[in-house]
């Protein structure tokens, strides 16, 4: 968990735990910028695998907007190396060097990545939890201020106030955990060999289907963390859902929408769901159990899944996780 109060980070596990009348119990507070959440939710399977613990609470939570844009600015960067900050990096600056080479290696246009955003405003709009309520165009997209060229407004995740929890079990159910990875990439960004590519998802990828005993094609559902609106096109393609720069025509074509070959982002994903940025990665593992348990309701996939699979990164992919859930596993 991660939570401020007006004098800085709150001690908010025991807040919880006397809350919640849970003294006698045992509590872990992890932290991981974005992918705190995942981090959290990992360390709950461990510790039920330990064979110690029954039964696990995992909270995740985040408060933002009380927080001026320039302070929240500068506590993102802490994820970042502190040479890069130094020398005046942001998140946006960082991701839009990472677009702005994929672009370049694959000969796109800046405008493909246009229709991402589009992509997660609309599932955002079926989704009563989303921060975002209503759909975008095309054109409303390409006309909005420019952030870090090629990125624009509505490519980059707005400052969100959220939270969630989910409870663990030993056993098997609606929603088991099948397969769980996690990798690291170069923390500085000009130490990466390749800006067009998160190996960090490539590595909790390759952890999760082997430890799945599964391949990418039996992935029915996907919840990517597309901090900034392009990075979902890349995570398809890391993943191994498809090709190097075909990510984009998958968005082109529906074929991630509800109804279409695999559903990417139902909840709106952190574009359209939003980014209170600690929960980010347990909300990504939430939305995949609400499909696969049939109860996502208005933002439910066309088929009820059997597998689905959560992605999580903290920083600009410094340290990536994978989570694949199923139905009705051992």
């Amino acid at each position: 968990m991660l939570a401020h109060g007006p004098y800085g980070p709150e001690a908010f596990l025991p807040r919880l735990a006397g809350r919640l009348s849970l003294e006698s119990a045992n509590g872990l507070r992890v932290e991981s910028a974005s992918a705190t959440g995942a981090m959290a939710f990992h360390a709950a399977v461990l510790a039920l695998e330990s064979g110690r613990f029954e039964r696990a609470l995992v909270v995740a939570a985040e408060k933002m907007t009380d927080r001026p844009t320039s302070v929240i600015t500068k506590e993102l960067s802490a994820s970042l190396h502190t040479s890069e900050v130094a020398t005046g990096a942001t998140m946006p600056a960082l991701a839009a060097l990472v677009v702005s080479q994929y672009l370049d290696r694959y000969h796109l246009p800046a405008t493909v990545v246009d229709r991402a955003t589009v992509h997660a405003r609309e599932m955002a709009a079926r989704n009563p939890y989303a921060h975002f309520q209503k759909p975008v165009t095309l054109e409303e997209v390409g006309a909005s201020r420019p952030v870090s060229l090629p990125l624009r407004l509505l490519h980059c995740s707005a400052i969100s106030d959220g939270a969630t929890a989910v409870v663990l079990e030993r056993g098997k159910g609606p929603a088991t955990v099948l397969g769980l990875g996690q990798g690291f990439d170069a923390f500085r960004v000009v130490d990466r060999p390749d800006l067009s590519t998160f190996t960090a998802t490539r590595l909790a990828a390759r952890q999760a289907y082997e430890a799945a005993h599964l391949t990418r094609k039996e992935l029915e559902v996907l919840e990517v963390h597309d901090a900034f609106s392009p990075f979902g096109m890349i995570h398809l393609e890391d993943l191994g859902i498809c090709g190097p720069g075909e990510g984009p025509s998958w968005f082109e074509k529906g074929w991630t929408s509800l109804e279409g070959r695999l559903p990417v982002n139902p909840s709106g994903g952190v574009i359209g769901r939003g980014h209170p940025v600690a929960a980010s990665g347990l909300c990504e593992i939430a939305e995949v159990a609400l499909q696969l348990r049939g109860e996502a309701e208005k933002h439910a996939v066309h088929r009820r899944p059997k597998v689905g699979l959560a992605h999580a990164i903290s920083g600009i992919g410094s340290h990536n996780f994978v989570t694949i859930l199923g139905r009705e596993a051992s």
